[in-house]
Order: structure tokens, then sequence, then C-alpha cells
């Protein structure tokens, strides 16, 4: 008999009628043949509340208490769940994370599952019974109770249906499903009919809130198709699967993020380690970096710049500080009243111009540009906080996408997924380890370099409009702002369009009054992909230690969810690949 996995957030359990409603669909699921478990969030703002009130006895709870604490929440929910089924005539079964088999790590408040031991759940299933599951919470190998930190019940949800081989995992929450863009932000974002897991990956690390990313790495991994619900209707929502609505479409959806924060090392000795010196540092504190900008240097030296959470930034500038002492930079600096907008979409890889289009877009409106990170799926900007919801609207209408579009039809979409092998069901026990799904070398590619650029609205616009005129098709982008007023900004495009690329960009160095562009022919692109390379936050700092033990200089490096952009100067190029396979030969698949 099939499975199927019902999460309910907690605004679909706010209240006793909401959660006979949940209750309801339950019942009916298993009435229509499936074998149903239930995960269930805290009800409404409980967790908040919770920690409003450990807040009130000290600033700064022991993890371990706090775990204890927040774990009430969903023990309150699934309870109270069970009781509402069993009311209704049906065998149901509250469990909490341990009574589950969900095993996790020892890092309070945002533990990672290690594994999941399902065996209690089957043969309650076998019974007849709806299992109502906790979410958010699991066990460690001392048998304390951990939670997974935001998002963890989603997590929860995707892990189980995995571990359970579930039939389809359900995600029922406010909103009818995943939204071109936040609706509440631009009214016409039109609803997904199917969203592929790479880009939802991208635009849930982007900031789209319907989703965490955690949960979308374990759907990726594992194969599991996800299907997000409104929990107060019966429309159909948006199909989460390996497939995208379409690919004729250059972009799928928008994403802001509003509580950013940049933090940039100034002067970096350009040598090779001194990247790696700066994010060991950084990640030994275990923040969570976004956006890593590292420019090409100037007079022996690079500013390197990336992006935290705003409420992880003393953490982050601690770490950067003491970098900087130690590598004889010449300071830091950082900003924390920034946005990031993002465009994502599967499409963009394989259709031009859709950056300037975007730069285009923020220049109409007259929006500056402080930094820019792009890869093979998503552009993200970093602008003032106060103009990233225009920003984001301008984006929105630019790539007009409100407007519908016909699901593309892709052959072998619809059909269901294989049994996992025994080799997948292995790699359940470390669930969420790092996965590296492939590393390549592109060495096809040469860069362009720009320095000296007057840092205001509309620059990049117009020099990507004179490289697109020009014909080229540009790859990689890194813009950094920097002191005086001044900016640089660093692109890859294919050898045979450098020397077009390089009479485009001296006509608008000359526009602005800038330095002249440099150009080199001979760089080596090296991309390092796998599921969770944001929440994973080692991979950088691997990669970079990696490279700086061959003593490999790193003259650009742009990122996303999915993968790690790298450059190095062309001669070290399969030396650096060969480094970087070393480096993780034990996470590959």
């Amino acid at each position: 008999m099939a499975i199927l996995v019902q999460k309910f957030g907690g605004t679909s359990v706010a209240d006793a009628e909401k959660i006979l409603a949940a209750a309801r669909r339950a019942i009916r699921a298993k009435m229509e043949g499936f074998q149903v478990v239930m995960v269930v969030s805290a009800m409404g703002h409980t967790t908040d509340e919770l920690i409003a009130l450990a807040k009130q006895i000290t600033d700064q709870p022991p993890g371990r208490e706090l775990d204890m604490l927040l774990a009430t929440g969903e023990q309150v929910s699934v309870a109270l769940m069970a009781m509402a089924i069993n009311s209704l005539g049906h065998d149901a079964i509250s469990l909490a994370g341990p009574q589950l088999g969900i095993f996790t790590d020892s890092t309070f408040t945002k533990a990672r599952i290690r594994s999941i031991s399902a065996d209690r759940i089957r043969q309650l299933l076998d019974e007849g019974k709806i299992v109502i599951a906790a979410g958010f919470q699991g066990v460690d190998p001392a048998f304390n109770i951990t939670t997974l930190g935001r998002g963890g019940s989603d997590t929860t949800a995707v892990a189980l249906a995995a571990a359970l081989q579930a039939e389809c995992c359900e995600i029922y929450t406010d909103v009818d499903g995943v939204y071109t863009t936040d609706p509440r932000i631009v009214p016409e974002a039109r609803q997904l009919k199917r969203i592929s897991y790479d880009e939802m990956l991208e635009l849930a690390s982007a900031g789209a809130a319907v989703m965490h990313n955690r949960s979308i790495e374990f759907a990726k991994r594992f194969g599991v198709p996800v299907h997000v619900r409104s929990s107060f209707s019966d429309k159909p929502g948006t199909l989460i699967t390996a497939y995208p609505e379409s690919m004729k479409r250059p972009v799928c959806g928008a994403a802001l993020a509003r509580n950013e924060a940049r933090v940039t090392v100034l002067g970096v000795p350009d040598r090779p380690g001194m990247v790696y010196a700066i994010f060991s540092k950084v990640s030994a504190r275990n923040v969570g970096m976004d956006m890593i900008v590292q420019n090409l240097a100037a007079d022996g030296r690079a500013d390197v710049s990336f992006t935290v959470p705003r409420d992880e930034l003393p953490l982050a500038l601690k770490a950067a500080e003491e970098a900087a002492r130690e590598l004889g930079a010449e300071g830091t600096s950082y900003e924390d009243d920034v946005a990031k907008v993002s465009v994502v979409g599967l499409g963009m890889a394989t259709q031009p111009g859709v950056a300037q289009k975007m730069f285009a877009a923020l220049a109409e409106r007259g929006i500056n540009i402080e930094m820019i990170s792009t890869s093979q799926i998503k552009i993200s900007v970093v602008v003032e906080r106060q103009h990233g919801v225009e920003a984001l609207r301008a984006v929105h209408q630019a790539f007009a996408l409100h407007e519908e579009v016909p699901v593309e039809e892709i052959p072998g979409a619809e059909r269901p997924r294989p049994l996992l092998t025994q080799e997948v069901l292995e790699r359940l026990q470390g669930m969420e380890d790092l996965v590296i799904e492939d590393i390549r070398l592109d060495t096809t590619q040469s860069r362009v370099t720009l320095t000296n650029i007057p840092d205001k609205p509309g620059l990049a616009a117009r020099l990507f409009q004179l490289v697109a005129e020009a014909g080229v098709n540009v790859d990689m982008i890194v813009q950094s702002t920097g002191r005086d007023g001044k900016a640089a900004i660093t692109f890859t495009v294919p050898r045979e369009d450098l020397e077009r690329c390089l009479r485009a960009s001296q006509t608008f160095a000359q526009e602005v009054g800038g330095a002249p562009p440099v150009g080199s022919w001979n760089v080596a692109k090296l991309m390092v992909m796998g599921t969770g390379m944001r929440s994973h936050s080692d991979v950088a700092r691997r990669s970079f230690k990696a490279l700086a033990d061959r003593g490999i200089n790193v003259e650009m490096i742009s990122t996303s969810e999915v993968c790690l952009n790298i450059v190095v100067d062309g001669t070290r190029g399969q030396e650096a690949l060969e480094a970087l396979e070393k480096e993780f030969a034990d996470v590959r698949l």
C-alpha cells in the first residue's frame, strides 16, 4: 500500500477548528487507500512565544535546554491531532522525534539528521493507524532532545518520506503553492504549477519562505516528489520535482532577502591561501555565508566580500577582523542595511541576455547595484535595503513573470519514481551529509576586468548592453563595490570572443572614465556541484584549502545553492581539478 506523508505548518494547526480540518484531510487520504503519516508543527506562533519566554529568563539560554523547551510545542500539536482523529472514528498515534527514530547530531537548535529508523512507523501503519509525527525534532547519540532549526518540520516531513519511500510528500500551508515571488509584495505574482528541485533550492536560499532549503535538499537527493498545497482549499498547488515548468522561459521566479549584511576584507594580499585563511575563520564559527565575491587584484591586493544573515554579522565580522590582522590585509568594512534580490531559472543556462535585462530593469528605477554574483541558474545582486522591494518588483515585471506559461511536457516526467536502490537506502545513514554530485573543469573561458568604475546606478546595465551588442555571451559575473566610490566588475566570456568583448569594454571604460579593461585569455573555471552547498558552509573552506595546499591562487569566486564557481590561472586548471577531486572523494556520488 502506498504511503503518503502530509505536513501541516503552524498556521494550519493554529486552533482546534484547524486541527480538526487537518485531521479530516488525513482521514480522507486514508480512505482513498493510502497509509498516512502526518508531520505537525507547533500551533500558531508557539515556538516564537517559547523563545521569548526563555529570553525572559536569560539572554543566552543553553542550547540543550532551549531544545527541551522548544520541542514541547510540537508535542502539544501531535497529541491534539491524534485526539482529533480518534474522535472522528479512526485510529491514530502521536510520536515525538525520539519515538519516531529520528537520530541527529548534537548541534543544538540546528541539528542535522543522521539517520531514520522507520521500522516502528511501518509497523504502526501496517496496524491501520495514522501516524502523527512531531516535526522539527530528534534525538542525539546521548539521547538529548534536539531541534532542527528554521523550517525543521518541512525537513522532518521530506526526510520521513525518503525513509519510508513515500509516493509523495504533501506540504500544507497558508498559501496555494509556490509563487513566482512573494504575492504579499508583488500582488500580480503567479502560482507555479511545477518547479524543479534546483530552482526551488535557489529560491529558498535567496529568500523565498514557502519551504526551507534543507527539506528540498532531501527531496532532490532521494527523489521525493513534493506537493505544496493550501490547508484551506482543494486547489492543485505546486509540484516540486526534477523538472521545471518550462525550459523556454529563462526565469521562473524572483526572491528578496531583506535582512542581509555584507562584510568585506580590504586589501588582501593576492597570493595562494589567502581566501582559505578568511573562510576557515568564518566557517569555524558556523556562519552561513551566501554570496562570496572576490575580484581581480589591483596592485597585488584584492577585496573579498561575502554576505551573511544580518543576525550573524557580529560573528562574521569578528572572524573577518581576525583574518585581516593575520594576513596583513588593509582592514575590514561592513554594511548592515542591504538586501539581496535574485532571479532563478534553469532556462537561463541556455538563453543569453538575462543578466543585462535584470540590470537594465534596476537602472530604469535608479537602483544602484553594490554586488553581483551569477551562477548557471541564478543571478543575485545586493542593493540598499530601502530599495529591496522596488528592485524585486522591477525584475518581476521585466521578466513578465505574472504571465501564464504552458507547462512543458517532458517525456518521463509523470512516471512513478522507481523504488530506491540498496545503495541509496544506505545513504539514509548520514542523511544530511554533504554530497558532491560533480566537479567540472571549463577551459574554454577568458576573463575581462574593469576597475575604477564610478559606483552609480545603470553602469552594469550599460556595460552588458555594449557586450551583448558585440554579440558576446557572458558566463560568470562578479561585481564588488570598492572604496572611494569606485567599483570593479570581472566577467568571463568564451575565448574566441575576448577581443570583441575588450573593444566593447573599452568603449564603456571611456564613457564612464574607468581604467582600461584588462583581459586574460587563459583562465580555468572549476565548478563544484552538489546538494546543500550553502547549508554546508564547509564546502568553500575545503575547496580553498585544497587549492591553497597546491599553491594555486583563486582569482574569482561566485556561489549558489547548487554550485561553487572558482576561477584560477588556466595553466593550473587540471591540477586544480585533481586537487578538488581528491578533497571531496569521500562525499562524491
